[in-house]
């Protein structure tokens, strides 16, 4: 039977949880406590932190009687989030916790899968959650008050979390409209193309698009490994500069990851990788002085790739895309990768774009199933849209 897990520290945040857990009972959820605390619970638990613990890696018990709550609340997170992603019986997840309540909980909670409902009650979840939510859809609720024992302002904000959990949990799956999903990813710069490839394909595809900012990208791979995606039309691959080279929308080193893990069929270009991505000017790192820049708007600024990394970030992809053993087609637009490399445009720079193409087809070792292919068009031109579409439905199949 599928149940809701209400998880935090036991030994701290005990009423709290014996409280959230009556309350999914009494909305018709299926509670079970599960206790990720280091010390001594101050209620019982349905699943004890001693049995979270045990799916941690070697020394992770240790950890947790260590008394240095630091690397306890490190080897619980790793702990539980292996314990999290081996369970099947998981309908939804409500978490409360402070600061290390929040880092444990929300640690294994990024790891479940997309869609799977996720509640975390936080008292910091009023700032910057980035760091707890990363790329999952996991829905943070401010705690108003502090958790020490329930009061007349946490007794409420727990009953709605405890509401929201079981509406969540209990909905009915919606249905599809049967046709499969596949990513995409698109700038500003690349919009043109990628939205005639909507076009394109929508009939056909439920197309979801993703802004190429260092955040799109690492969505679109989660929703890849997560097995929600069948397929991966990747044009717009510029997260991979400000990864190289110190921009503020970087991809992770594990930037095609996904692909490779799948072996998703995949159709990717070289998208905006003539720039690397700035708040305004003032922000900039001095040791780029001097170089050339783009004003996008008041707040973002480009910087133009030079050959030299372009070469790198050929290189970079390259052995990435070798790692992809899946059908892989990745295409060249030879007559400029952005809106801005365009004949006259402010980006335009064939030496640089030269030294990208060519370190990819040094690097890549092409197979019959991962081939790169040259087009003598603009990568926002329709031809060049009607080239990838083709690739991918021949793929697809």
């Amino acid at each position: 039977m599928k149940r809701i897990y209400v998880v935090g520290t036991a030994d701290t945040k005990g009423e709290e949880l014996a409280y959230l857990a009556e309350r999914i009972a009494a909305a018709g959820g299926n509670p079970v406590i599960v206790d990720v605390g280091t010390k001594t619970p101050a209620i019982e638990p349905g699943i004890k932190a001693a049995d979270v613990a045990r799916h941690g890696p070697a020394g992770t018990v240790e950890a947790l009687a260590s008394g240095d709550r630091g690397r306890a609340v490190a080897a619980m997170a790793e702990a539980f989030t292996q314990f999290a992603t081996s369970r099947d019986d998981i309908a939804g997840i409500i978490g409360i916790g402070g600061g290390g309540g929040t880092s444990i909980v929300t640690a294994g909670m990024r790891e479940l899968p997309l869609g799977l409902p996720k509640i975390m009650v936080s008292t910091l979840a009023s700032g910057d959650v980035a760091p707890y939510v990363g790329v999952s859809d996991v829905m943070m609720i401010p705690s108003i008050t502090d958790m020490a024992g329930l009061n007349d302002i946490s007794r409420v904000v727990l009953a709605n979390a405890a509401a929201a959990i079981v509406a969540m949990a209990a909905r009915p799956v919606e249905a599809r409209d049967g046709k499969p999903a596949i990513g995409l990813t698109m700038f500003g710069v690349t919009t043109s193309c990628v939205t005639q490839i909507v076009e394109k394909l929508k009939g056909d595809f439920d197309c979801l698009v993703f802004h190429a900012t260092g955040t799109g990208g690492r969505t679109m791979e989660k929703l890849a490994d997560s097995g929600l995606l069948s397929g991966v039309m990747d044009i717009t691959t510029t997260e991979v500069c400000d990864f190289l080279f110190g921009g503020v929308l970087p991809a992770t080193g594990d930037r095609f990851g996904a692909i490779a893990r799948t072996r998703l069929p995949y159709v990717g270009s070289v998208g905006a990788l003539d720039m690397v991505n700035f708040w305004a000017p003032e922000t900039i790192p001095e040791k780029h002085r001097g170089r050339l820049f783009y004003n996008h708007n008041s707040n973002v600024t480009l910087m133009r790739t030079t050959a030299e990394e372009c070469q790198a970030i050929g290189e970079w992809i390259g052995g990435k895309l070798n790692a992809c053993e899946g059908p892989v087609r990745f295409l060249i637009p030879e007559k400029g990768v952005s809106a801005l490399d365009i004949e006259g445009g402010a980006f335009r720079d064939p030496e640089a774009d030269a030294a990208l193409f060519s370190a990819l087809e040094a690097t890549v070792r092409q197979t019959a199933s991962r081939r790169i292919e040259r087009l003598p068009l603009h990568i926002n031109d329709p031809e060049f849209a009607e080239a990838a579409v083709a690739a991918f439905r021949e793929i697809i199949r």
